[in-house]
This record gives structure tokens, C-alpha cells and sequence, in this order.
């Protein structure tokens, strides 16, 4: 996420999504009765402007809608925004109709809140500092292997080695010096996730991929826990990654890794509240008497509560995330879409992660 203005102080913040994962987080920050700006098209009666109403015209403009409703469109890789304008050229006669905006990647975007909360404006400077998030590609087949750092649509190449087989009736040598290669990639990884961190990606032309997982596996289990993603590409060596990046493997790594995080987070609340350790609550009116004692570590609540919530409910909502934030406890969204979500979902879509036990 790209983020062009930021004026919290008067609500105002402009944004351009990058990846297909900023979609999810603009669908559970845009709310009903926020202000969205964004370039659209519009069909204009041209008798509006030139007397000829009986013809009309497709044209582009930037129109401000009141929020009413907000899509995921995942089939078409969008945001719709439905609403009701409330800013508009005044000659096209458009105020107070309902129009929708369809935000694409790359499209800017400008949010209207009464109040940004704290959780929404953390969410947007996690996403807008992304592109650092370290993201380890590494491409290997049976004539060497590449590791690089992907940054945004780039790479930055870290390590890499060329072998040449021995002939396919020479096993033992071949074996040899394919298990040689496993040793020195396996290292030059250890290396790099020693130094920075984050998550792997494997990717590869034929089985050698395959074979150097099960490697992995048995000799870094550890490492092998930050594998990602795992993905055939028809290319070797630098050129393999490229096809990997232009396939969209960072944004879906980037998704894959939330939802890690995700689960993470909520299979932890519920190891402390199998523990009855009375460190973990769930249920709004549970989660709220904790912000009350100021117990709230970090709170968490589904995307699906956020959006399809009642107005008291919504306010309540709302007015315990102030609290818990007031009180420098953190407050996550977690999807329903999958499995920890739906989990939390079933306790109610409110829980929390406390600092100390209460009764």
C-alpha cells in the first residue's frame, strides 16, 4: 500500500493499493458512512449539458460517495465502494444518486473518517511499509540454485551457484553432488534468515525443488517452518524468479504470511484459555470488563464483526476498541476465511489476549 496523504488530524487519508492483499485491508478499514473519493466513470444525458437527452455519454470524473456498502470482488481483483454521492461536477446532476466505485490496483483512493482509530491507522502504515517485509525466493533445480530478496515487484539476488551433473549412468557422483548443493543452499539460507528474518519461497523447473524440501526437512526443521510457498516455474537460476514475480507470488506470499500471523495469534489465545489460566476472555461483554482493569494485551476481532455488526453494536464495538487502545493494548482483525477466524468467529468474534489473569 502506497500512501499518498495522511491527515488523520482532520480525517483524511490517501491511499494506492499495490498488492491484491491491500483489498482486504481497505475492505475492513472503508466503512458505512465514511467518504470515498476515487476516478470513475459515469454515463452523463448528454440534454443535461447540450440539450440531446435522448443521447448519452460515458465520461470520467472524480466523484465523493457516502459509504453505504463495500465489496470484495475477488473473481475481478477489486474494491467496490456503493454509495451515495455527496460530491460531483454540478452540471452532470449526479448528487444524491447512487453510484459505485470500483478501485483496481493502483488506483487512488481517498478516505473520509469522522475519527480514524488506531488499529486502522496501524494497519495502513504496516501496509505501506511492506515492501520491506523480508521475503526469501529462492529458485534450484539441477544446475544450481538463486536466492534472492523480493522487495515490492523487485529482486535483490543474495546468493547463488552453478553445478554441472555428471552423466545419468554416474549415480553415485550425481548424488553426491546434488546432496553437496542441498548443504551449500541450505547454509546461504540459514545465513540470510539469521540476518533479516521472514519467510521463504521455493520455487524450481522439475522434482529437484521437491527433493531439496524433504531436505530441508529433515536437516532445518526450524527453516522449514518459514516456507511459505512452494512453486513450479519453467525457468532456472535469476530467470526462474522473475517468472515466479511476474506470476504474482509476492502478493500471495504476503497473504499467505497474514494469515500465518493470524493464526498464530488466535491459536495462542486458545492454548491460555484451555490453560484456564484466566489470561484469555471472549464475548464483548468479557473483553470489555478486562479494557475496564486495564488487562487488554491485544484484542481480537473478526473482520466479519467489523462489517456486518448492528449501529449499537457497531458503537460498542467501537468504543472498546478506543478503551483498549487508551490503555496501550493492540487490536488485530482476523479474516473468517480461514480456519483460526472461522474458530474465532464460533466464540463469538471478540476475544482477547490479557497482560494478567482476572477472575
Amino acid at each position: 500500500m502506497k500512501i499518498l496523504e495522511r491527515d488523520y488530524k482532520h480525517g483524511r487519508v490517501t491511499v494506492i493499493p499495490e498488492f491484491l492483499d491491500d483489498f482486504w485491508l481497505l475492505y475492513n478499514i472503508v466503512q458505512k458512512g465514511d467518504i470515498a473519493y476515487a476516478r470513475t466513470t459515469r454515463e452523463v444525458r448528454l440534454g443535461e449539458r447540450y440539450e440531446k437527452p435522448e443521447k448519452g455519454k460515458r465520461i470520467s470524473l472524480i466523484l465523493g460517495l457516502k459509504v453505504e456498502k463495500v465489496l470484495w470482488d475477488r473473481s475481478l481483483n477489486r474494491l467496490r465502494i456503493h454509495g451515495i454521492v455527496c460530491n460531483a461536477p454540478e452540471d452532470i446532476g449526479a448528487i444524491g444518486s447512487h453510484h459505485t466505485l470500483n478501485i483496481t490496483l493502483n488506483t487512488p483512493l481517498t478516505i473520509i473518517k469522522e475519527r480514524w482509530l488506531n488499529y486502522h491507522i496501524e494497519q495502513l502504515e504496516r501496509a505501506s511499509s511492506r515492501r520491506t517485509t523480508p521475503i526469501i525466493i529462492m529458485s534450484i533445480d539441477d544446475e544450481g540454485y538463486c536466492i534472492a530478496i523480493l522487495r515490492g515487484f523487485g529482486a535483490d539476488i543474495m546468493a547463488e551457484e552453478q553445478i554441472s551433473l555428471p552423466g545419468k549412468y554416474m549415480e553415485d557422483e550425481r548424488l553426491k553432488m546434488l546432496n553437496d548443493m542441498f548443504k551449500s543452499a541450505l547454509k546461504a539460507l540459514e545465513s540470510l534468515v539469521d540476518s533479516i528474518g521472514g519467510s521463504m519461497i521455493i520455487v524450481g523447473l522439475g522434482f529437484i525443488k521437491d527433493e531439496f524440501i524433504r531436505f530441508m526437512r529433515e536437516n532445518a526443521p526450524d527453516l522449514y517452518k518459514k516456507v511459505i510457498d512452494v512453486k513450479s516455474v519453467n525457468s532456472t537460476g535469476k530467470a526462474g524468479i522473475y517468472e515466479a514475480i511476474r506470476s504474482g507470488v509476492l502478493t500471495k506470499a504476503l497473504e499467505r504470511a497474514r494469515i500465518i500471523e493470524e493464526t498464530l495469534v488466535v491459536e495462542e489465545f486458545l492454548k491460555r484459555l484451555g490453560m484456564g489460566r484466566g489470561d484469555a476472555v471472549y464475548g464483548l461483554n468479557e473483553v470489555e470488563r478486562a479494557s475496564v482493569l486495564g488487562a487488554v494485551e491485544e484484542m481480537l476481532v473478526t473482520d466479519e464483526k467489523l462489517r456486518e455488526s448492528s449501529e449499537d453494536e457497531m458503537a460498542s464495538l467501537e468504543n472498546l476498541i478506543r478503551s483498549v487502545e487508551s490503555k496501550n493494548g493492540r487490536v488485530r482483525i482476523i479474516s473468517v476465511e480461514h480456519e483460526a477466524g472461522a474458530k474465532l468467529k464460533s466464540l463469538g468474534g471478540v476475544a482477547a489476549l490479557l497482560r494478567f489473569p482476572i477472575s
